[in-house]
């Protein structure tokens, strides 16, 4: 298992109980004892970590390596998912996934943002930065949904919009701009949550709904905390510094009513159980599309506007 920096003691503590655990095993000698209080032990540390994270440590907690993708909650969470591709303009970006399933039988158009595995596997989804084609798709598959009435759950994972030449010259900050643009209208219920980085308007560009959640360890921001130190002292090695700074956190949103809600994370984080994670959101979902699909469209787009004149009277402060 990969672990971050705050983790040390942790994983170090664990990697001497499986070895006591594989000398008893092997050996007459009966270390169930130790074994028992180091375990109790390592179940206090891992509550004190946890429990007293800093806004750098969820950072590094966002950007986890092995954190769930919105291909590993699609398994999950959805049934009957097909992918659908395209933007009928350019071509298909790799970067954004998206498609048509069910969840508990409703028919929904489900939509987020794809990081690899591997080197290979990022550098064909460009490192989860989408293209323009990559929101011009997702607006598509929107657009689709407003069509035949389905809602909209879209998963925000990205450290933002690919900063190439390429993509400025295809249209990088339009495509975003139509994106909320025409998010802000469609008339049937839209669910964001973030589940790992969201990051400036690339983030924003699938962000735009009745309901933003937020994963108890994943950030969203305007800029990385790297960019804003490199803007503010002119030196990105701040970061840390910088983060502490920019109220980034699920807490500090919730806070300053810019999200709806947290939904809690597995101890240690969602990559230690994909599946007890997903029902975490599997419940918020529930919950969210009953209360939105019993609201008219009008009700919904009214709210809406509510909702986000309200973030930015309150921002203005």
């Amino acid at each position: 298992m990969i672990g971050l920096e705050f983790e040390k003691p942790v994983l170090e503590l664990k990697e001497k109980i499986a070895e006591l655990k594989e000398f008893t095993s092997t050996s007459d000698v009966d270390l169930t004892e130790e074994i028992e209080k180091l375990e109790e032990r390592l179940r206090k540390l891992e509550k004190d970590i946890y429990e007293s994270m800093r806004p750098w440590d969820r950072v590094q907690m966002a950007r986890h390596p092995e954190r769930p993708t919105t291909l590993d909650y699609i398994a999950h969470l959805f049934t009957d998912f097909m992918e659908l591709h395209g933007d009928r303009l350019f071509g298909d970006d790799a970067a954004i996934v998206g498609g048509v399933a069910k969840y508990r039988g409703l028919p929904v158009t489900v939509i987020g943002h794809q990081r690899g595995r591997d080197t290979k596997e990022n550098i064909r989804r460009t490192f989860g930065m989408p293209h323009p084609e990559g929101y011009r798709k997702a607006l598509r598959l929107m657009n689709q949904a407003v069509k035949f009435k389905r809602p909209i759950i879209c998963l925000i994972d990205t450290k933002g919009a690919y900063p190439g030449k390429a993509a400025e010259e295809r249209g990088q900050s339009e495509a975003i701009a139509k994106n909320l643009f025409e998010m802000a209208g469609m008339d049937v219920p839209v669910i964001c949550i973030v589940i790992g980085e969201g990051g400036s308007g690339g983030a924003l560009a699938l962000g735009v709904g009745d309901r933003l959640f937020m994963l108890e360890n994943s950030t969203y921001s305007v800029i990385s905390p790297e960019g804003a130190a490199a803007l503010l002292w002119k030196d990105a090695s701040q970061a840390k510094r910088a983060a502490e700074t920019m109220k980034i956190t699920a807490g500090d949103l919730k806070e300053l009513g810019v999200i709806d809600g947290i939904i809690p994370e597995v101890s240690g984080g969602a990559h230690r159980n994909v599946k007890q994670q997903a029902e975490f959101i599997d419940a918020v979902l529930k919950s969210s599309l009953a209360e939105l699909l019993n609201q008219s469209s009008e009700e919904l787009l009214e709210k809406r506007y509510e909702k986000y004149k309200k973030i930015g009277e309150y921002l203005q402060e």
